[in-house]
């Protein structure tokens, strides 16, 4: 392994162990010290990847998008349009224990944006990438005539609303709302617009 790779490899370590504390205890109680124990290295190493914990927060919450991205990023596999759209949508709810943490990292984001404008500036990115995710899903299906014609930015907007308003009562385990519910629920408000079905698809 290279010198490159090994602080590329120690770096991605350092990110998740970040995303890790983060959501386990919160940002306000996250200290470098108790990160770079969680990530096995060296106080010192870490700060010289990170020099502040506003820093390290940012590129978490930007590495935890990442993956989440990229684990659901499959529109290239002849999926029908539709799929690849529920695919997106399971992967933007907090349907398991990776995508809980994920969840968690968001509202810490959210409260910080409250107060700090680099967090507000971050969380607003953040959301401008997830509109462009799931508008570009949209107009997949509309180019392949999957899809009707309809208002990309309006089916997107609603989306991200649903998905906000929806996972945050899975998070709290309201009773009222699981995971079918939610699912459902976007699906059947998204469906008249994209000219399907109503029911959420089988993955």
């Amino acid at each position: 392994m290279t010198k490159a790779e090994r602080a590329l490899e120690t770096r991605e370590r350092i990110l998740k162990a970040a995303c890790e504390v983060i959501a386990d205890i919160g940002f306000e109680n996250v200290s470098m010290r108790k990160v770079a124990e969680h990530a096995g290295v060296s106080k010192a190493l870490l700060h010289y990847h990170f020099d502040t914990r506003e820093k390290l927060f940012a590129e978490a919450m930007t590495h935890s998008f990442a993956q989440t991205g990229t684990e659901a990023e499959v529109g290239g596999d002849g999926a029908p349009a539709a799929v690849v759209l529920a695919r997106i949508l399971r992967s933007m709810l907090p349907s398991d224990a990776e995508l809980r943490q994920d969840w968690k990292l968001w509202q810490e984001l959210w409260v910080r944006a409250q107060r700090d404008r680099t967090a507000r500036h971050l969380a607003v990115d953040l959301y401008d990438q997830l509109h462009a995710w799931v508008g570009g899903a949209v107009e997949r299906g509309i180019g392949t005539g999957e899809f009707t014609e309809c208002d990309v930015a309006a089916v997107s907007t609603l989306v991200l609303a649903l998905c906000d308003g929806l996972g945050i009562r899975l998070m709290l385990d309201d009773p009222r709302v699981d995971l079918a519910t939610a699912r459902s629920t976007i699906w059947r408000a998204i469906a008249p617009a994209l000219g399907i079905g109503p029911d959420f698809p089988e993955l």
